[in-house]
């Protein structure tokens, strides 16, 4: 799969005060009190350079706090005035998106629930037609790499190129120890196809509680991600919505204080050694290459063997016996258990691809 944004640099459309760029504020704006008490606390630890709060909040049942809605944009105009923070809503109609311009917000954020709907995209794609405005774009809330680049396509059709995209995990019945699932290599796969695109991690409702934050900001970090959005209220134990997953505005300027920011590039000596190192590993992974395509060979005459002798495809007792034995081979090996057991069971996933075309010819 591939695709073309014109996106325009971080640099090119927000001046940070370091790299990464820092998202920071509550989940909600409950009252004036709490925000203006959140913004100016965060202001004052220089260190982050949006600040966020949710002003309309999607929510799965009817009876659930969904916001104070445009009241809450007037005070976040205030709070930008007094203390220079550049403000960042969600916005899912396009009214939201009428309102937050209204009252000066800098960035406008997609969230994941509209993400997943192509003609919620498509809608406020088209309020946004000659809007000079910076958009990010919330994963869709399960693991669907194609929605979430037309998403972002249908926002930079529109004439947005001030983009990016935000990793905030995605939704599985088993996503312990968090909220949601990092699946990192989606995002890198994002990464990959649109190298323009800046993408930003959203550690917060990725871990969905405090002690999982530093953890996985770290792990964005070090996987060259353009930026951090984490949610901070002033008292997180009273907060309204996601109370277990903000910090104080003291604890994210300690967080980030933690924070090693690596280089993408080292010395010339580094880089000569590095290059060494990556040959070696082309080389192997040419070997493995083959060494699939010798394994398929025999899968087919396997698959033809079966069918004269009128042989199933599968056989149980065979996979159960090849998997425990692959397994103890490689734990002898130090290799981690879960690597590996997705790996035989895409080579057996192959096999019985192959097998049963053989079948059917």
């Amino acid at each position: 799969m591939g695709t073309t944004l014109e996106v325009k640099s971080l640099d090119n459309w927000i001046n940070t005060k370091s790299k990464p760029l820092i998202i920071g504020g509550p989940c909600s704006a409950e009252n004036k009190e709490q925000l203006m008490a959140t913004g100016r606390a965060i202001a004052k630890s220089n260190k982050v350079d949006v600040f966020r709060a949710g002003i309309w909040k999607p929510r799965t049942r009817p009876d659930a706090f969904e916001g104070v809605g445009e009241e809450g944009l007037k005070w976040l105009l205030e709070l930008k005035k007094e203390t220079g923070l550049k403000t960042t809503v969600e916005v899912a109609t396009p009214e939201h998106i009428n309102s937050a311009l209204k009252y000066e917000v800098d960035i406008l954020w997609i969230g994941a629930r509209t993400t997943v709907n192509p003609f919620s995209v498509q809608t406020l794609a088209d309020s946004l037609k000659g809007v000079d405005i910076p958009v990010m774009v919330k994963n869709p809330l399960h693991p669907d790499l194609k929605l979430w680049i037309g998403a972002l396509e249908r926002i930079n059709n529109a004439g947005i190129t001030k983009l990016a995209a935000i990793h905030r995990g995605f939704y599985t019945y088993d996503n312990k120890p968090f909220r949601n699932l990092p699946m990192w290599e989606i995002p890198i796969e994002l990464k990959r196809i649109i190298p323009s695109l800046p993408v930003i991690c959203d550690p917060s409702h990725i871990s969905g509680r405090r002690d999982l934050l530093a953890s996985v900001a770290q792990k964005a970090m070090d996987l060259s991600m353009d930026g951090l959005m984490i949610e901070s209220h002033i008292n997180p134990s009273i907060a309204i919505t996601d109370a277990e997953q903000q910090v104080t505005p003291d604890s994210l300027s300690k967080l980030l204080s933690k924070l090693i920011i690596r280089k993408e590039f080292g010395s010339a000596e580094f880089e000569n050694l590095l290059e060494k190192l990556r040959f070696e590993m082309d080389q192997i992974d040419h070997d493995l290459i083959s060494l699939l395509n010798k394994r398929n060979d025999k899968t087919r005459l396997i698959g033809e063997y079966k069918k004269e002798n009128a042989i199933t495809v599968l056989q149980i007792g065979r996979l159960r016996k090849m998997m425990e034995e692959r397994l103890e081979f490689a734990n002898n090996l130090n290799l981690d258990k879960t690597y590996i057991s997705k790996l035989l069971q895409l080579l057996h996933k192959e096999s019985i691809r192959i097998q049963t075309n053989i079948m059917q010819e």
